[in-house]
């Protein structure tokens, strides 16, 4: 790892406990959270977006605040429903983890090209590697303690560790396969953000000096990556399908992973409330003009 910003990897859960009918119920008392080791991204943005910056009127230099205030794709409307059907995980095994990552991804690529296309911006969708053995990438080797998924931005590529991702669930049964398809619409609403090019305008937020602001702008990279996955899963609820016991499972694990018992310096993803809250938004709105972190006050973002 080398000196450079913290973002766009999964937070872990908070230990959970379970009933005997396997509710998932929040650990009591105030547990400390436990997360990932930071991805720590180093000159991410210089290539892919200095021909992306005429596209879009933006100075390879300098991002105007308008591209994350006024970006384009908020105003596409809603996400359209590709009929995404995923395959259930049968096990905990990696192969069934693949196929249903794979299957994701796919309704993702087609969801996200079409809402692009209805701006008229430009899109390509990210790499992906689903690691079952340890390897690098230009943000860093993986596995680290606790890291199961990260999006690089270096290489346009979401990282998912096929038996991590359930490690770090707090190994939450397979069978709530709509905690699992929630990350991977999360990382990969990093891609989206890269792509139009609000998360070059995160990454100048994040190189102002003060903790408090660096922390603030990932706080509003992470929670509108949670935005835009409540927006493909809500777009895709009835296909999918986000029955109201994936819905719930879901949101019971988004609640587990607000940082708001971190240090200040640490609180880089949004509390309990607005992690889960963020999702929820995109989940019942699917217009991308919700998603905007961007313009809402600090305290929305806390």
């Amino acid at each position: 790892m080398q000196p450079g910003h913290d973002p766009y990897a999964l937070p872990a859960r908070h230990r959970p406990r379970r009933t005997p009918a396997g509710t998932v119920v929040l650990a009591l008392g105030a547990l400390a959270s436990v997360f990932v080791i930071s991805i720590l991204v180093v000159a991410v943005f210089t290539q892919h977006h200095q021909g992306a910056a005429a596209t879009d009127g933006r100075s390879a230099a300098t991002v105007s605040r308008a591209v994350a205030t006024d970006n384009k794709l908020y105003r596409t409307g809603p996400l359209t429903a590709v009929s995404c059907r995923v395959p259930h995980i049968t096990t905990a095994s990696g192969e069934s983890m693949r196929r249903f990552m794979e299957v994701l991804t796919g309704c993702l690529d087609a969801s996200w090209r079409r809402q692009f296309a209805k701006g008229g911006l430009r899109y390509g969708p990210p790499q992906r590697v689903f690691w079952s053995e340890p390897g690098r990438s230009p943000c860093g080797s993986y596995p680290q303690p606790g890291a199961a998924a990260f999006y690089c931005p270096a290489d346009n590529a979401m990282y998912v560790g096929l038996r991590d991702i359930i490690d770090t669930a707090g190994n939450e049964p397979v069978s709530n396969y709509a905690v699992y398809a929630r990350v991977i619409a999360h990382e990969y609403g990093h891609h989206v953000q890269e792509e139009a090019g609000i998360l070059a305008y995160g990454h100048e937020e994040m190189d102002r000096r003060s903790t408090a602001a660096r922390t603030e702008a990932s706080r509003r990279i992470e929670l509108q990556a949670q935005c835009f996955a409540g927006a493909f899963l809500g777009a895709e609820r009835y296909t999918l399908p986000m029955t109201p016991r994936q819905y719930h499972a879901m949101m019971a694990d988004v609640r587990g992973r607000g940082d708001e018992n971190q240090p200040p310096a640490q609180r880089d993803h949004g509390s309990s409330r607005h992690y889960a809250g963020w999702v929820e938004k995109g989940f019942r709105d699917r217009a991308l003009s919700v998603c905007d972190t961007w313009s809402g006050a600090p305290s929305a973002v806390s």
